[in-house]
């Protein structure tokens, strides 16, 4: 045991699961996922000019990342996959800090394993991990911070605190240019340590000007970013303000956390029975009221109350299996069905209302030290509820717009370590092995979701390639708003986006985006692209079939495979198909 202890290897483990389950997945596609699109364009011009270039597709600042994807294309050569494996190898990393952050918090290396392996094998954390998105590099720039600062608050010395406390300014302050909120970490997260450290004034001392030069940085960066050509700088206030929306969206993020979180959440369920009979008929009621208002709204609203409720929302873990936010014509095929959606909600709720049981409960102001750290409940509330907080509040900006599920993981962080040091502490001193059986059913959804949505990736290309042989140009198909983002950016230096302030009238007004039964996503932002083919999951969108084979893709987890089509976009006479 000692060890294992000593070189790390639970934490090693878990960094290797997340690279046995990426491998399994075969996660590669020359294409563009998401924004990662514009991620990689701005990591190639990097390399290959040495100045950082945005194309008006990236609100993140992505400093450190781009310059990461670099080296990697420097060292390996340009492919997508190359770059998105820069993704994979922070992935790791995080994974076996994050290992750390909980046993220096005072869990057990199991307790600890479990609730890493609960978050970084969640089909969120496996799918965003082999693309080249700033998440996984936000996730990092956090849990490298939060380990220098449980680093600093037990360090035998004042001296090493001193270097500790360095550490995690200058890690987060480097990191964070990738996704400007990890900047959280010096802003909230290192002035809660000192706080902690009061006592210790040359460590006062000492933090107090560290936190003053790596705000100093932070806004510097922040000034610099709002000047470059082409960058999307998101002002603070977010949107308009509509209440009924943000709070849509709001709810829509804090439902699916139980979900994406799912091993953790199911510990608790046996909680349930320690409610009054009271509580039971109140949980009851509670329980009947929601799976009948989710049945009821489930023609219009699909995805708002049955787990998993992102998909309507261009999320990434949704009801098809894939990466939602493709938005190309027709409906993809189902994977979660109807019957495993009530599944998942219900073991959902339970596991939230097993968690509120629980803490509704009273329980012993001391609990037993279990681990090799004495971390206190109430150190940690200091160091993580802050900055939970603050977190929140800047959700509100993106909920007057979208809020993708993505934007949770930083919430997942703190609860999966705050959830399993609650289990440990006041229910059960290890984690129940059958507690495994669920972390490997999310394990496999994770390793199916990322397959499946690099196979239909796949399966655009090989369709646009048959287009292609036919002798039709890129600017005359719609393969989804990525694709066209790529086409576009061949054509033009930067995608025309209305959030564009450097230069001066960059921005070109909207053209209408109405292509008659055939309305196209973003068009107005891909002014070259002027479809009159489009891509496909049904062959009878649009103005019917055109005249090329469909092409087939692989679904695990799905009774049969996915297939996409070419649908014309305009009527069959249009003089625009005689090419």
């Amino acid at each position: 045991m000692q060890l294992l202890k000593r070189f790390r290897i639970p934490a090693i483990c878990c960094a290797l699961a997340v690279l046995l389950c990426e491998l399994l997945s075969r996660p590669y596609a020359e294409m563009g996922i998401s924004d990662d699109l514009a991620y990689i364009v701005s990591a190639h011009n990097l390399a290959l000019t040495g100045h950082l270039h945005y194309v008006g597709a990236a609100a993140a600042m992505l400093a450190a990342q781009l310059y990461v994807g670099a080296a990697f294309i420097k060292v390996f050569g340009f492919s997508f996959t190359i770059v998105r494996m820069a993704t994979l190898l922070f992935s790791m990393l995080s994974a076996f800090f994050l290992q750390r952050c909980m046993v220096r918090s005072g869990l057990t290396e199991w307790n600890a394993t479990f609730g890493t392996l609960a978050l970084v094998l969640s089909p969120l954390f496996l799918i965003l991990s082999v693309t080249y998105m700033s998440d996984i590099y936000g996730v990092f720039a956090v849990v490298i911070c939060f380990y220098c600062c449980l680093r600093t608050l037990q360090a035998a010395s004042t001296m090493a605190s001193i270097g500790w406390l360095f550490a995690a300014v200058a890690a987060n302050a480097v990191f964070g240019t990738a996704r400007q909120v990890a900047w959280l970490g010096i802003l909230v997260m290192v002035p809660c340590t000192l706080w902690l450290m009061r006592r210790n004034r040359r460590l006062m001392l000492a933090g107090a000007l560290f936190t003053l030069a790596g705000t100093t940085f932070v806004f510097c960066c922040m000034a610099w970013y709002k000047h470059q050509l082409y960058s999307l700088p998101v002002p603070l206030g977010g949107g308009s303000l509509e209440l009924a929306h943000t709070l849509g969206q709001l709810t829509h993020l804090f439902l699916d956390i139980p979900f994406l979180l799912l091993p953790v959440f199911v510990l608790f369920i046996p909680q349930i029975r320690h409610s009054s009979k009271r509580g039971f008929a109140i949980i009851a009621f509670v329980c009947a009221g929601y799976f009948l208002l989710a049945l009821h709204w489930r023609i219009s609203h699909p995805d708002f109350l049955l787990e998993p409720t992102e998909g309507a929302l261009g999320g990434w873990v949704g009801l098809h299996g894939i990466h939602e936010g493709t938005h190309l014509q027709g409906n993809p095929p189902l994977l979660l069905t109807t019957p495993l959606q009530i599944v998942l909600t219900a073991l959902c709720v339970a596991g939230v209302i097993g968690v509120c049981v629980f803490l509704a409960r009273k329980h012993p102001t001391q609990s037993q030290r279990l681990s090799g750290y004495d971390m206190r409940w109430r150190d940690l509330i200091v160091l993580l509820g802050p900055f939970s907080i603050a977190y929140t509040v800047l959700l509100f900006p993106s909920a007057t717009n979208v809020l993708f599920d993505r934007y949770a993981l930083e919430l997942l962080l703190v609860l999966s370590l705050c959830l399993g040091r609650l289990y440990q502490d006041y229910v059960q001193t290890r984690i129940p092995g059958p507690a495994i059986i669920v972390l490997a059913a999310m394990v496999l959804l994770g390793v199916g979701l990322t397959h499946n949505t690099f196979a239909l990736y796949r399966a655009r290309l090989l369709l646009i390639n048959e287009i292609h042989s036919a002798g039709v140009p890129d600017t005359a198909v719609d393969n989804g708003w990525e694709y066209n983002f790529e086409v576009e950016l061949e054509h033009s230096d930067h995608i025309n986006d209305p959030g564009i302030r450097v230069p001066d009238h960059a921005y070109i007004p909207e053209r209408s985006t109405d292509t008659g039964v055939c309305p196209s996503f973003v068009m107005g932002k891909t002014p070259h692209i002027h479809p009159i083919y489009g891509v496909s999951y049904s062959p009878n969108a649009c103005y019917g079939p055109a005249p090329f084979a469909p092409v087939h893709y692989s679904r695990w987890l799905a009774s049969s495979p996915g297939t996409l089509y070419v649908v014309k976009y305009l009527p069959p006479d249009a003089p625009q198909y005689r090419h």
